[in-house]
């Protein structure tokens, strides 16, 4: 009895091993695609693929040997001619994959001083811009209605898309990672009764979009060009370029909830609208509803 349960449970593990065998090869696959969309070496690959299909059809059904010999040989020189053909992808590939490994924390940096230097551009000029950034919590639903984007998150790419008069400036962009993956998106609004009645729509959407997930948003006034953040349903207003920076860097730089330092200053100055206002680098005081103007 003992043995033919070892005979079945080996039965059933052969199975899950061919299965996960087949499901590791398919991901693979399917990942050097997608890899390779949109680049010349798809189209190299097909031709291959193509021309190897061609002629190994052809050698079975005329039964030309030299032919099949060529293709059986070809074979083993397929890795090879691989590396030959398609050098640039492969170490292009082999650096994304190190930089993504061991870099990961040096491109979030990254993408927060190039934001934080569109913004501190766009509100020189009064452009308003309100920008979200995905955390834990997707946002799939108000990507599918937007326009959506695949774009690395650039400087002058962000202030070209808020450019007053531009087709994408109205709405929110959504950032994901180190890329922009939608514009002109529709955010919901806080339904926040309590908020000051000269809060603008912007900053009511930024504070609606926080209420529903964990993503943190900028927002440049175009009314007064003043900087503000807002997290998990509260909002930092007045920042400068250097106080945005560091509250971004506290906000996404961790993977530690604790760290989220935007509630835990709201909640430590007990502000019943959830509102501060920082002066430079100056200590936060606290506001009123009806103070500053807002758009």
């Amino acid at each position: 009895m003992l043995w033919d349960l070892e005979i079945n449970w080996s039965s059933v593990w052969d199975f899950v091993r061919i299965a996960i065998e087949f499901l590791l090869i398919a991901f693979v696959i399917y990942k050097v695609l997608y890899y390779l969309r949109g680049t010349r070496a798809v189209n190299v690959l097909a031709g291959l693929v193509v021309a190897f299909l061609a002629l190994s059809i052809i050698a079975n059904s005329l039964g030309f040997t030299v032919v099949r010999w060529l293709l059986d040989n070809f074979m083993s020189l397929m890795a090879f001619t691989i590396i030959v053909i398609f050098q640039p992808e492969l170490r292009r590939a082999f650096a994304q994959l190190g930089s993504y490994t061991f870099f990961q924390r040096n491109r979030k940096k990254e993408t927060i001083h190039e934001l934080v230097s569109a913004v501190n551009s766009m509100a020189s000029r009064r452009c308003g811009a309100i920008i979200v950034i995905e955390r834990r919590i997707g946002m799939r639903a108000i990507v599918e209605d937007a326009i959506k984007l695949d774009s690395k998150l650039n400087n002058l790419l962000i202030q070209s898309i808020f450019y007053p008069n531009s087709p994408l400036h109205d709405g929110a962009i959504i950032v994901r990672n180190d890329r922009i993956v939608a514009a002109r998106a529709i955010l919901p609004l806080s339904r926040d009764a309590n908020l000051s009645r000269t809060m603008g729509t912007r900053h009511r959407a930024a504070l609606g979009i926080t209420e529903e997930t964990d993503a943190a948003v900028v927002v440049v006034s175009e009314e007064t060009g003043d900087i503000s953040v807002a997290c998990r349903g509260a909002i930092m207003r007045g920042l400068s370029g250097k106080s945005l920076e560091n509250e971004l860097n506290k906000l996404l730089m961790s993977n530690d909830e604790t760290s989220e330092t935007l509630t835990d200053i709201l909640g430590a100055l007990d502000d019943p609208e959830g509102e501060v206002n920082f002066h430079g680098d100056e200590e936060p005081e606290k506001t009123t509803s009806g103070s500053g103007e807002d758009q």
